[in-house]
């Protein structure tokens, strides 16, 4: 399965996953160069869908689906471990609630498009309420393999970055880390996130550490992701 990654509204991300005959675009804000990405390489867009229900994420869908006549999948109805068949290929749906409640992350071969729950460098706000729900989310994804690809919903890597550094000026990870972002495709491997992003090193001697200087309870891997979701 292939992946193109389109900017739009500055920092958002929406994607198509395709075959060589078909593609399902996901967050399709980018309307005009998705449109012109998919007649120009004679695909068909099978269907389109969002990772969650923001404004900024469904811009975009209803004309991708009127343009081209496209099968509209509602994200808010599709069960965790669902298969997406696309040209003869299957994109397994993850529930992953936290960021919202009806956040989902698509996986595919060795990629997570993952919205707002997982950026590149740190996660999203949690505008659900429900930290452990987010904690159950970041546990599921983190299971995953250390080369899954971690494509996101914005860009917000150097922003992200400097925070990382403020919180663990020490980590020479990062600075690797800054040196292979690249604005025009923004991608990580989950084994970078493991290694710079505060929000997943909950369980890291640093953080720990960090987590008691400020006298925030750690003695449990939930309380410590209470607490450096507190900080950030």
């Amino acid at each position: 399965m292939n992946i193109k990654q389109f900017r739009y509204h500055t920092d958002n991300f929406g994607y198509l996953l395709y075959t060589p005959s078909q593609a399902m675009a996901i967050d399709g804000g980018a309307l005009d160069d998705i449109l012109a990405f998919v007649r120009s390489n004679g695909l068909t867009l099978a269907c389109v869908t969002n990772t969650h229900g923001h404004g900024d994420h469904t811009a975009g869908t209803r004309q991708l689906v009127a343009a081209l006549g496209s099968r509209y999948i509602d994200h808010r109805e599709l069960t965790d471990g669902q298969g997406l068949e696309l040209g003869g290929e299957t994109i397994t749906v993850r529930l992953t609630p936290g960021h919202t409640m009806d956040s989902v992350t698509f996986a595919v071969d060795d990629v997570l498009v993952t919205g707002d729950t997982l950026f590149n460098g740190t996660v999203g706000n949690c505008f659900s309420g429900d930290l452990k729900a987010f904690y159950r989310s970041i546990c599921l994804l983190t299971a995953y393999p250390g080369t899954t690809r971690i494509y996101a919903g914005h860009d917000y890597v150097t922003e992200s970055l400097a925070f990382a550094r403020h919180l663990t000026p020490q980590n020479a990870a990062i600075d690797a880390y800054a040196r292979r972002y690249d604005p025009e495709h923004v991608v990580s491997t989950l084994d970078d996130e493991l290694a710079v992003n505060p929000y997943l090193r909950f369980n890291a001697p640093d953080i720990v550490a960090l987590l008691e200087s400020k006298a925030l309870p750690t003695d449990t891997e939930y309380q410590r992701w209470e607490g450096i979701m507190s900080i950030g």
